[in-house]
Formats: structure tokens, sequence, C-alpha cells
């Protein structure tokens, strides 16, 4: 059986109420790196130190941070924080400052419409909704940010699929379709996904030319106006003058 250590370690001090202690305790290696750590990398005495864990707990918890690039192991024999920790702070960086350029492009377009506007991006063979701003009306879609939706369905979708390279598979389906969206530069559908609910969708290219995203206005079927293109294709415009 694992010793009981006297001293409680950092992580069993802030243990995440219903939460895995292992989980914990790997997080606590995380934190215990210190700006000028990553130069010379810090060693398993120094984070069994810093952590209070035992050596034997911290190697094998390294083990699985090196795996998956949370850390990795230096020529010296030391740690040092991983590549898979900048990726994720570059995703942190981008979403914080992407809020700061898509949520008051989605507040005008619903304020211009009445009706429910977000932004979905490619997530593998989904779409999910990273922003949104819902609908006045007391009658209206219910998506919320956070879901995951098919690509292939729904004006988003169908965007998502038309624009990006990467999915021909998918367009082969509809070829016909698909060649008609890029050249029309939108897509407008009614009861596609929902029965109930159409929606107008335009891709959203960065400065580079790249597809960042589908931005759509939903509404109800009985609701739905044509209208509303111009203001729909006027922040897909605004959002990717933003974008790098």
């Amino acid at each position: 059986m694992p010793r009981k250590s006297v001293t409680e370690s950092v992580a069993d001090e802030n243990a995440a109420p219903g939460g895995v202690a292992a989980v914990d305790r790997a997080l606590s290696l995380l934190a215990a790196f210190r700006d000028g750590d990553n130069g010379d990398g810090l060693t398993l005495a120094e984070l069994a130190e810093r952590t209070r864990l035992y050596k034997s707990t911290v190697s094998r918890l390294l083990a699985s941070l090196e795996h998956g690039g949370w850390v990795m192991r230096l020529d010296s024999g030391r740690y040092a924080v991983g590549s898979a920790v900048a990726r994720l702070h570059a995703v942190y960086a981008q979403n914080f400052s992407l809020d700061r350029v898509v949520m008051p492009v989605l507040r005008a377009l619903v304020a211009q419409t009445g009706e429910s506007a977000a932004y979905h991006v490619r997530q593998g063979r989904d779409r999910l909704c990273l922003f949104r701003v819902d609908s006045p009306h007391p009658v209206r879609d219910h998506a919320r940010v956070g879901d995951m939706l098919p690509l292939g369905k729904g004006a988003g979708g169908r965007v998502l699929v038309a624009f990006d390279p990467e999915l021909a598979e998918w367009e082969r389906r509809d070829r016909v379709h698909y060649a008609r969206v890029r050249a029309d530069g939108y897509e407008a559908v009614i009861g596609d996904r929902r029965s109930e609910i159409a929606g107008i969708s335009v891709p959203v290219f960065r400065g580079s030319g790249e597809l960042a995203a589908a931005l759509t206005l939903t509404m109800p079927v009985h609701r739905y106006d044509a209208r509303y293109l111009k203001f729909v294709l006027a922040a897909g415009r605004s959002v990717g003058a933003q974008l790098l």
C-alpha cells in the first residue's frame, strides 16, 4: 500500500470537490513551473518539493504529461513546459480576442433583424457553436454556445462544407448544390436541419483567404425574410476584415 504523507500535497490541499485526485496532482505539477523555469527546467526533486508529492508519484505523472506533450524532458534530465501548453495558450488567446471581434457584430445583426445570430467553426466532422446572440422573440431556435451540430445540415453546416477544401468528400453528395453556394457566396435554407427553422449563412474568411467560420442568422420559418441576406453578408465581411 502507498505510504500516506504526513504533510498534505499542494493538490490535496486544493482538491476539486468531486474531482479526480490524479488530475489534481498532474495539474499541480504544471502549476509548479514559474517564470524563468523553462530555461534550465526543473529537476524531479524540485518538482517533488514544490508539489509536496513523492518522487515516485511525480515520476509517474510526468510520464503521462510528457506523453501528452504537456511537459518535455530536456537533455539534462530536467523537465520544462511542453508544446501542448503553448498550443492551448494560443487557442485561449485567439478565443479571448475573437470574442471582442465577433460578439459586437452578432449583437448588431440581431438588433437589425430581431433574429438569432451564431458563429460556427468546424470541429472534425461536426461544427461547434462558438458564439451566439439570441433573438429577443420568445419563439426562436434554442441552440446554445458549445453545441455540436452536424456538417452538411443547416445553413451554417452547408456553408462550411461548401467552402472548406478538406471537406471535398462531403461535397460529392450534392456537387451541384455546393457549387451554387460557392457561386452565390451564401446559403439560405428553410426547414433543412429542423422543419420549423430557417437560416441564412455566409462564410467568414481570414485576411489570408482561409475559411475561419460560418456566420449564421436563424429564425422560425414563418419569420424568414430574404431581405436579411444583406445584413448577414455585411456581418460576415465585418468579422473577416478583423481576422488575421
